[in-house]
């Protein structure tokens, strides 16, 4: 870990907070909100850098705990260019801190790299793929700067410092203490503005220091971080030196002043570096670099270097006018040269410098009213309406005057990805209609601009095919076949045909076993369980019912008492007598758990289907009623199976869950039927 101020390390190192597990050596670095302390880990006689929350800076459990949850997030960041952290906890005076390793070799700010655009590229590369892999999973950094750029052994860049970072979605407006936690230097507008931030705020830190490894210096200069802060909300962005200037459009977007306006993304970000790279090694770039240094040169020549290079130019064009005439004859006689009525006139030609025309930005395409028009519709979410102003003609008309423009690919995928919300939204309010529109639209443009195989066309696809699938499973819920069928259309415009035919047979088999359970005349209720619909028993086995299984199967009974109770001799009890009175509608009670699984086996010989005993999630949506409640038997068992469970509130008092004997009844346990599909 790098330290944020060094020269105040030891005006603080008497004080050293009292950390278990680790021996505290000395203060490396303090910051607005903690202090970094060079520590030795006992446990594995390592050394760290531990991080000391100070008292102000989180005065209260809440932000403590909030504190804590945030780094418990990053620590979760595993990329081998962001700084991982080892612990997370509070020292004794309740302080919270983490730890991290203890990286020797310096920070960014320590380099010049001015003269190297080679490493510059490496460590731009290694800092984006970092960020792309913090964003994507809801990190934002929020405080990229040169300081927090650190080297390993290896001398591999990583990211450090994400102890401000915050969970997208959690809080993303900065606070007053915003100022003072992230630094002004490399802060983007609207963070100084106190605004909403996200992702897009770590490309623009990072655009301000792809500008200062390139320039030597910060792109903006002032006396304290308010000062600093105006200038990244009002400054035009300053250009780089001539010899930079290829970096320029790079740094233009990535430090553009709205969000809107900057790389959606690092991954995008990452593919304009790797153009820039590409220009670099190619040989006529190499040329042009040439040239511009040898102009470059001429022009610093000093005053009396250009005199001196004017008055011998002036002699050759005199010395060639005395050889040859402007037809390319011999000279004149001296007594021609005598009547000449004029002398001749030595005109010196001025060309301009070639290196001008090569590095200047190229001219405004004729469609960029047409892609300012798109972006600031998408912005609005005009996608495909009002007519003649929205962002799906805009783009047309955009690809008609000029196809090879800029940014026509990257808003044609901004395009896509706010249609693929929408479409989200629309399958969501059962707008089928309106969603087919949205995924026509977005195939038609993305064949017109030639970006079929397009990032934001594959996330379209495959968030509309997840869609589908939990449309189908939602109408499944609902057991209505027309709403799954009616989405399953939309398959084949998304997936290919054989993903396409299988969702649609699982659509047209939603409500299919619903039908065939109400249609089965045994007074079962369809459920839908682990996917599929079962029918469960409306009421439990009466003992009409259970008459007809014994009087078929000659199936003894089982007895209610106790093996070791007198009662059991003189007053038997089972099915029949189960010591009060019964009707044949009432739950059958007095039957095992063995009882219970040979009627159903019974049952589905008789039927063909096949039966078992309700689970415990199963049984609960029904609940246990009348003047004699009775449990019920469930599948499940404990004890290795050797006790079997009952469960629901009985006349006994019983209630919940409760192991019994599975071969004897029981006065106040019943049970009822499961039909599998």
């Amino acid at each position: 870990m790098s330290s944020d101020r060094p020269g105040q390390a030891n005006e603080h190192a008497e004080q050293l907070p009292e950390i278990a597990g680790y021996t505290v050596l000395r203060a490396i670095g303090h910051g607005g909100m903690s202090t970094v302390y060079l520590a030795e880990q006992a446990s594995l006689g390592r050394e760290v850098a531990v991080k000391v929350m100070l008292p102000e800076a989180l005065a209260d459990e809440v932000s403590r705990r909030r504190f804590e949850n945030e780094v418990r997030t990053i620590a979760r960041l595993e990329h081998p260019h962001i700084v991982g952290i080892f612990e997370v906890g509070r020292s004794r005076d309740g302080l919270p801190y983490y730890a991290m390793p203890y990286l020797a070799r310096g920070h960014l700010g320590q380099l010049d790299l001015t003269g190297d655009e080679a490493r510059i590229g490496v460590i731009l590369r290694a800092l984006l793929s970092a960020l792309d892999y913090a964003h994507a999973r809801g990190v934002i950094h929020r405080d990229v700067k040169a300081e927090n750029v650190l080297f390993d052994e290896a001398n591999r860049p990583l990211l450090a410092d994400f102890g401000i970072a915050l969970r997208h979605g959690y809080s993303p407006r900065v606070t007053m203490a915003g100022l003072a936690v992230g630094s002004t230097a490399y802060m983007a507008p609207e963070q100084a503005r106190g605004e909403n931030v996200d992702h897009r705020a770590d490309l623009y830190s990072l655009g301000v220091l792809a500008y200062e490894m390139l320039a030597g210096r910060l792109p903006y200069i002032a006396d304290d971080a308010l000062a600093m802060a105006m200038h990244h909300v009002q400054d035009p962005i300053p250009r780089l030196p001539r010899d930079k200037r290829h970096w320029q459009r790079l740094i233009d977007k990535a430090m553009a002043k709205s969000p809107g306006q900057r790389y959606r993304n690092a991954q995008q970000m990452l593919e304009a570096l790797q153009r820039i790279e590409r220009r670099r090694q190619s040989a006529g770039f190499a040329l042009v670099r040439r040239i511009g240094d040898g102009a470059a040169r001429i022009r610093h020549w000093p005053r009396g270097v250009w005199i001196a290079a004017g008055l011998a130019a002036a002699a050759l064009a005199g010395v060639g006018l005395r050889h040859f005439d402007s037809d390319g004859n011999a000279p004149q006689s001296s007594t021609e040269q005598t009547l000449s009525t004029s002398p001749a006139t030595v005109v010196t030609p001025v060309h301009p410098d070639p290196t001008s025309a090569m590095l200047r930005p190229p001219p405004e395409s004729a469609a960029e009213p047409w892609m300012l028009a798109a972006e600031q519709q998408i912005r609005a979410q005009n996608l495909t309406a009002p007519q003649d102003g929205n962002a799906y003609d805009s783009l047309r008309s955009a690809w008609r005057t000029d196809p090879a423009h800029a940014r026509l690919p990257a808003t044609t995928d901004a395009l896509i990805d706010a249609m693929a919300a929408q479409i989200q939204q629309r399958m969501k309010n059962g707008e089928i209609d309106r969603a087919r529109d949205y995924i026509e639209r977005s195939d038609q443009l993305a064949t017109l601009i030639r970006r079929t195989d397009s990032p934001a066309l594959r996330r379209m696809r495959d968030t509309v095919a997840q869609r589908l699938d939990a449309q189908i499973d939602a109408a499944a819920k609902r057991h209505d076949r027309d709403a799954a069928i009616a989405v399953a259309a939309l398959a084949g415009q998304v997936m290919d045909e054989t993903a396409a035919a299988a969702l649609m047979q699982r659509a047209r088999a939603v409500g299919q076993g619903r039908q065939e359970i109400l249609a089965d005349g045994a007074g079962l209720v369809p459920m839908r369980s682990g996917g599929r619909i079962i029918g469960v028993g409306r009421h439990k086995v009466s003992r009409s019912d259970y008459a007809r299984f014994a009087a078929a199967s000659k199936r003894p009974p089982t007895l209610c008492r106790e093996r070791a109770s007198l009662l059991r001799l003189l007053a038997p009890r089972d099915w029949k007598t189960p010591g009060f009175a019964q009707d044949d509608s009432q739950p059958v009670v007095c039957v095992s758990w063995n009882d219970a699984d040979a009627y159903l086996r019974w049952l589905g010989q008789r039927s063909g289907h096949r039966y078992r005993l309700p689970t415990a999630a199963e049984a609960r949506q029904f609940a246990t009623g009348g003047d004699r409640p009775v449990a019920e038997w469930l599948a499940d068992c404990s004890d290795g199976c050797r006790q079997r469970l009952a469960n629901g509130r009985s006349w006994r008092g019983a209630s919940g869950m409760r192991p019994l004997d599975p071969g004897r009844g029981f006065d106040d346990v019943g049970f009822r039927v499961v039909r599998e599909p």
